[in-house]
């Protein structure tokens, strides 16, 4: 399966390089890049939550319609595909972007700043586009028309998926819905059948990666991501006499140190890394009473699906074991995500001098190791051969280690790395 898929990406991509030159991409760019800052600061200044992207997603829709490229609507509730098919013959290839924002409020002081507030989870939360997402729509829009405005220099078809939710939906539950929203509600809902694509490329903005500069990497790029939900009952009693009790609190504590030996004593990190991490923790009321009931949230993560598969499979055992050794009852759910984000070897081979030319030879990075993040692309990559890479989103002048991390509500794109993106 391996060398066929091989020899496909091969009789796809190697007549890309021969039929003509490039020369025409750059100018391209560099004539959209004040539409594109323009673009990304009013998508940054009116962020949308997951699954709640109406307007970006009318924008998105109107942008593509007025650069004379087919529009189809109606996947994953604001989900939007483009379709370009170019004056020369040649294969079916896939550009993705996701568009929704984070329940995060804006602390950049940028000019631009997000002021806006959403539901999120059934609760007012300030909205910020804290992950690069608002880069990520404009420059592929930006993309988009460079792209239509030279169709006549296109071999193949090129397809525009614009992705809502990939950091899940606010309005759905994680543990109960998480397949109706994001990329798999995408593939569910179609927007890969009509045409269908061959290959299928993303990018992710990063905050203490310089600007201009494009990291890669081939297998493992990014973790898989699972969420885990444990409950656990016993029975309330006076602070005092918690003999009379059956004690959720410390039955929690042992929970927490039993789940690290997973990883520890029970993964064979000889094929890869993995973490299981307790990140919310709620219980009681009052320091002097013992509650009936305790709730712990985390997040499970892998870069290896055999370390995956072996903690998902250990994880409700051990809680439901623990707990009742504990004299509590346990009750575990667990949402699955994402799987290893991973990138076909042969494509990314084939792109690499893309790569360089699109950043320069001295901006482009080979990554020595997978990255701890995950992404729902990972299943987009599961039907095709895919590639997934970085974009620096830190001006060289600052320093680097300082930078606020994706997610922070200081993090900053700098604009100057957008057309290389594009």
């Amino acid at each position: 399966m391996k060398m066929k898929q091989s020899i496909l990406l091969l009789s796809l991509l190697i007549p890309l390089s021969a039929w003509a030159n490039i020369d025409w991409v750059k100018p391209s760019v560099l004539g959209v890049e004040k539409k594109t800052i323009a673009l990304r600061q009013h998508i940054h200044q009116n962020p949308e939550l997951g699954n709640m992207e109406f307007k970006t997603s009318k924008l998105v829709e109107k942008e593509l319609r007025s650069y004379g490229i087919d529009v189809k609507t109606g996947f994953a509730k604001t989900g939007v595909v483009g379709i370009l098919k170019g004056a020369k013959p040649g294969p079916v290839m896939a550009l993705r972007a996701d568009m929704d924002a984070l329940p995060v409020e804006e602390k950049t002081g940028l000019s631009f700043a997000s002021k806006a507030k959403a539901t999120y989870q059934g609760e007012t939360s300030s909205v910020m586009h804290a992950c690069g997402h608002d880069t990520h729509t404009a420059m592929l829009l930006a993309a988009a028309k460079v792209l239509a405005d030279n169709k006549d220099k296109i071999a193949g078809t090129v397809v525009f998926l614009f992705q809502p939710a990939e950091e899940g939906a606010a309005d759905l539950d994680i543990f109960t819905q998480g397949h109706l929203a994001g990329a798999r509600k995408m593939i569910s809902d179609g927007a890969l059948s009509q045409p269908k694509p061959e290959v299928i490329f993303g990018m992710h903005a990063a905050a203490g990666l310089p600007s201009g500069h494009l990291y890669y990497k081939t297998g493992t790029v990014l973790n898989s991501a699972d969420f885990v939900k444990i409950n656990l009952k016993g029975v309330q009693a006076h602070g005092a006499m918690p003999w009379l009790a059956k004690d959720p609190i410390v039955a929690s504590a042992q929970v927490i140190n039993q789940l690290q030996t997973i990883i520890s004593r029970q993964s064979d990190l000889s094929k890869g890394s993995g973490v299981v991490t307790i990140a919310s923790i709620q219980g009681g009321s009052a320091g002097n009473i013992i509650p009936e009931e305790v709730e712990m949230k985390g997040t499970i993560r892998a870069n290896h699906e055999d370390i995956r598969q072996n903690i998902l499979k250990i994880l409700p055992d051990m809680v439901k074991n623990t707990a009742a050794a504990n004299g509590v009852e346990a009750k575990v759910d667990i949402s699955t995500y994402a799987p290893v984000t991973s990138n076909d070897a042969t494509l990314t081979q084939l792109m690499q001098p893309t790569l360089a030319s699109a950043a320069g030879s001295d901006q482009l990075h080979l990554l020595a190791e997978s990255l701890s993040p995950s992404e729902d692309f990972a299943f987009y990559g599961e039907l095709m051969p895919s590639l997934y890479i970085f974009l620096g989103a830190t001006p060289v002048t600052d320093d680097l280690s300082k930078a606020a991390a994706n997610h922070s509500p200081y993090f900053i794109v700098d604009d100057a790395t957008l057309k290389t993106g594009v």
